[in-house]
């Protein structure tokens, strides 16, 4: 293993690499060729991200619910606020709008204005029967009057669920078939069948119609993730070409980075598909990261050719020496980077697993690509033209390197004050971080579909399903008027929730059962008492023979041992959640007895609100496990202790500043914004290892003299530190253009990092070697290390100071 570090195994990669550089670059295309066949294995999610594990207890749960009543997340929604609909014409074009929906194979039922039965006692054959409020269509204003003065003041059953009584929003449910939910059927009824529909219907009535639902939102959702990846990836490579070519001033050299990370980008898509991982939020991410992340290696090789040409002149040694000066430590900063990503594997949620697989995979083999074609294609080309090299010289850089190194020499205090002044600043930030567990935060808040979600949560309270589950422990324990009262005590708890809809359950059906056996009177809409319950629920039971009128069928299993009480959530932070929670189960608890009944709460809106937090705590571990991990491979790199607390201290300040002003600006924890520390880290300690690596081998060119070292090392690595931090910063900054909110934080989080990264390892980096490593500098296993970083061949370059 050690061998694969010395100079003498890099001496041999060279030649090998330069000697048949035909064959590789054939190699090169052939495994292009074989991973893009992969291509065709790639998909687009068409579930939500489950943060939790498979076997976690929350999802068992979850899976139980669905295994007795079936997919909960069903369920579209379209509603319309304008007191035109209450026209004759308009009214039936919503009831045929409606209709046309019933036509389609991924439809399973449709429920509108149209569709409501009046429940109506059958004294004769002592059952409920149900009449429809509209027989075929509205023939008049007098007609509308009716139904709206019947639905609105007569019927409580119906309100809060297919209208608002208080302000006339009306709205229609459409229930797709549960076995096509999380199929790409779904997409293609939503986008192709649903929305065209929707949209004629708005311009032949000149409505406003909104539409949402659990199966809407993930469509769209994922529909914007698909078109936002080309986007992404367009904005990265012409950002982080401008950037390479600005610095660099030559098409010929911006022409070759933007190739080989093409290539990188087309092996990521190749690896997604050769392991079948859908592409999801996360995974999407990664193309464009290949590029940013590619870029910097590119600099570091090319810049190491031009200036290896600009010093002797001679093309083969010049290649030569990139690959065995600067491959090894392109090596160790992209596995560094690589095991900031793979830290994810270790978590148990499977989204972040299959992220980290990816990412880490990609990142090798974006360098093994660099590594190959970059001094490949150059034994090829002519020698760089003297404008080519002018980059060398520039003044702007000098200056820049010369205000370091005076902020080093003469301005350490108040490098250490300042830098102590941010840590407990951060420190005061970090505290009012917040955790968050929505489900819609991170979507475009300028979409259409959001706009629609806000819309039903004032017209409704909400569209994310929130389900209590009643197990009765024996067959048609439902039924019983002792659980039909508890749940009725539950139903009155979320009514005073105004977070919450007002809830479905089997217990509203048969508080409906009563008023329709009192005719429908109004003040009879409750529960039957104990003398009333014997002959009411013997006309329910008789009307549950009939199937087109079985009441029960939604609410309570077929053995009538479960029932469900549904409410829906709105869209609110995870404090808030975890307080509704708690007075629920609480209230829970105090009405059903525990040796008679189990009663859950599950729920896609509690799901993903117990995945965050659980991600979130998983995030953390492995962030813990990043730092360990480079720790010990900084210890293993420089066999010295003390090294690894001031190699970690630059790169955990900025990681704490960027907490900081998470807590100050409001942004709160969430699967997007806790990926910012693990990616930080494990980019920004590829600085370190360059600078760390080059001042060794200053001080064993320097006979341990360590200012001379310090100061040579932030001359030399100054500027290719900057240049890849300058790409760096602005490759990240491009996922600001996104719509997601949590993509956007990303891009800017981690951008802000590795900005105050590359600040830490240029000024507080060298102050700290200044002041604590004099005891260092003579130890006999910092003369000798593990890994030869930088080979002793550079030590003709130095400058006395």
């Amino acid at each position: 293993m050690l061998k694969l570090f010395t100079e003498d195994f890099w001496d041999a990669i060279a030649r090998l690499i330069l000697r048949n550089k035909i064959t590789i670059l054939i190699c090169i295309v052939l495994a292009t060729i074989l991973l893009s066949l992969n291509w065709k294995n790639m998909r687009f999610t068409n579930t939500e991200a489950n943060l939790l594990p498979d076997d976690h207890e929350v999802n068992l749960t979850y899976n139980k619910f669905l295994d007795i009543f079936g997919e909960e997340g069903n369920l579209i929604i379209i509603g319309v606020k304008d007191p035109s609909l209450f026209t004759v014409e308009k009214l039936n074009a919503w009831n045929q709008l409606a209709d046309s929906f019933k036509s389609s194979p991924a439809v399973e039922s449709v429920v509108s204005i149209k569709d409501l039965q009046n429940l109506v006692k059958d004294t004769e054959h002592e059952k409920f029967v149900l009449k429809p409020f509209i027989t075929d269509s509205v023939s008049s204003k007098a007609d509308i009057d009716k139904l709206q003065n019947d639905l609105f003041k007569k019927y409580p059953f119906y309100d809060g669920f297919l209208f608002n009584k208080e302000t006339k929003t009306v709205r229609t449910a459409v229930y797709l078939k549960k076995d096509i939910v999380n199929t790409a059927a779904r997409k293609n009824y939503v986008l192709k069948d649903f929305i065209p529909k929707v949209e004629a219907f708005e311009d032949a009535y000149n409505l406003d119609v909104r539409a949402s639902g659990m199966p809407y939102i993930r469509t769209l959702n994922a529909q914007n993730i698909i078109d936002e990846i080309g986007l992404f990836l367009l904005a990265a490579l012409v950002v982080t070409s401008l950037i390479f070519f600005f610095f660099f001033r030559s098409f010929r050299a911006t022409f070759i980075s933007i190739i080989v990370v093409c290539i990188g980008v087309m092996w990521t898509f190749g690896i997604l598909g050769f392991l079948q991982y859908e592409i999801t939020v996360l995974t999407a991410l990664i193309p464009p990261l290949i590029i940013v992340i590619g870029i910097p290696n590119c600099i570091f090789l090319i810049n190491k050719y031009q200036h290896e040409v600009k010093l002797h002149g001679n093309k083969v040694k010049s290649l030569q020496r990139v690959i065995t000066k600067v491959g090894n430590a392109t090596l160790m900063t992209n596995v560094t980077t690589a095991s900031g990503f793979a830290t994810f594997i270790l978590t148990e949620s499977k989204l972040l697993k299959e992220f980290g697989i990816v990412a880490s995979l990609s990142i090798l083999s974006i360098f093994i690509l660099c590594l190959l074609i970059i001094p490949i294609i150059y034994t090829f080309l002519p020698y760089p033209k003297d404008r080519h090299l002018q980059h060398l010289n520039r003044r702007w850089i000098g200056g820049f390197v010369n205000w370091m190194e005076h902020m080093v020499r003469h301005r350490r205090i108040t490098i250490y004050v300042t830098s102590l002044i941010l840590l407990i600043a951060s420190m005061i930030g970090v505290y009012q971080i917040k955790i968050s567990g929505s489900l819609i935060e991170d979507m475009p808040q300028k979409s259409e579909f959001v706009k629609d979600i806000r819309f039903f949560e004032d017209e409704f309270n909400g569209i994310m399903p929130v389900e209590i589950m009643i197990d009765t422990k024996r067959k048609k324990g439902v039924m019983k008027r002792s659980t039909l009262k508890r749940m009725n005590d539950i139903e009155e708890l979320i009514v005073e929730i105004p977070e919450l809809s007002k809830p479905i359950s089997v217990v509203g059906l048969v508080k409906y059962s009563k008023q329709a056996y009192y005719n429908g009177n109004t003040k009879y809409y409750q529960l039957p008492t104990a003398q009333e319950n014997s002959f009411i629920m013997s006309y329910a039971k008789n009307s549950t023979t009939d199937s087109d009128i079985n009441l029960l069928k939604n609410f309570v299993d077929s053995t009538g041992q479960y029932g469900r009480i549904t409410t829906f959530m709105k869209d609110i932070g995870t404090d808030k959640m975890e307080r509704i929670e708690e007075n629920l189960r609480t209230k829970i608890d105090k009405v059903f007895p525990k040796e008679r009944y189990d009663v859950t709460m599950t729920g896609k809106a509690l799901v993903f609100q117990k995945g965050t937090k659980y991600l979130v705590k998983n995030l953390v571990i492995s962030l813990s496990l990043a730092i360990v991990l480079i720790a010990l491979f900084m210890a293993y790199m420089f066999k010295s202790g003390k090294m690894i607390i001031i190699s970690l201290i630059p790169n955990l300040l900025p990681l704490l500043i960027t907490a900081g002003l998470m807590g100050y600006l409001g942004v709160p924890l969430k699967p997007s914004t806790i990926l910012v520390f693990s990616i930080a880290f494990g980019i920004s300690v590829d600085d370190t290892i360059h600078f760390l690596a080059k001042y060794r081998q200053e001080l064993q060119a320097n006979k341990w003299k360590i200012k001379i070292s310090v100061y040579n090392a932030l001359r030399e690595t100054g500027v290719s530190m900057f240049y890849t931090s300058i790409v760096l910063f602005f490759g990240f900054s491009v996922f600001t253009i996104s719509s997601f909110g949590g993509t956007v934080a990303l891009g800017a989080l981690v951008s802000a990092t590795l900005l105050f990264a590359m600040l830490a390892n240029l000024l507080l980096l060298p102050s700290l070697l200044l002041s604590l490593e004099r005891n260092i500098a003579n130890k006999k296993e910092f003369k000798k290390p593990a890994i030869n970083v930088i080979p002793k061949e550079d030590k003709n370059k130095i400058t006395k100071n």
